[in-house]
């Protein structure tokens, strides 16, 4: 088991759902809705000891509990940074990061469900809500 996997497993165990949404709640961690313009489906930040999540209102239900469990890895997996400082502040790839955070998606939607046998991969990702855009991360 990694230390992502770890983490994932930590977090279902402690609120009993893989469900991003119950966790951040939980976590203490305020979800808001805006309209974005294209290109941008959320972001995470800090600002004076809260933590939010905002998330684009037009996106379909599905996406948004997958923008909801991506941005609860930088909370997770980057504490302190947002992607806004990282930006600004520093000289590193953001591509690692968010690359890291897709992954935390990926385990936190699967990890309460066991794909059958006889299933495919990508069928199985699909069934625990993963878009195919994410699904190169996994396979």
């Amino acid at each position: 088991m990694t230390a992502l996997d770890d983490i994932v497993h930590k977090l279902v165990r402690r609120f009993k759902t893989n469900d991003p949404f119950v966790i951040a709640k939980g976590l203490n961690i305020i979800i808001r809705h805006a309209e974005f313009g294209p290109g941008t489906r959320g972001f995470y930040y800090r600002r004076l000891r809260r933590r939010f999540i905002i998330i684009d209102s037009g996106l379909p239900e599905e996406w948004q509990r997958v923008v909801c469990a991506h941005e609860l890895g930088h909370d997770r997996l980057h504490s302190g940074l947002s992607q806004f400082w990282i930006d600004e502040h520093t000289f590193f790839h953001t591509g690692k990061y968010e690359r890291q955070a897709n992954i935390f998606a990926i385990k936190l939607l699967t990890h309460c469900t066991d794909r059958d046998p006889g299933e495919t991969e990508e069928s199985y990702l699909l069934r625990c809500g993963v878009p195919k855009q994410l699904h190169n991360l996994r396979m």
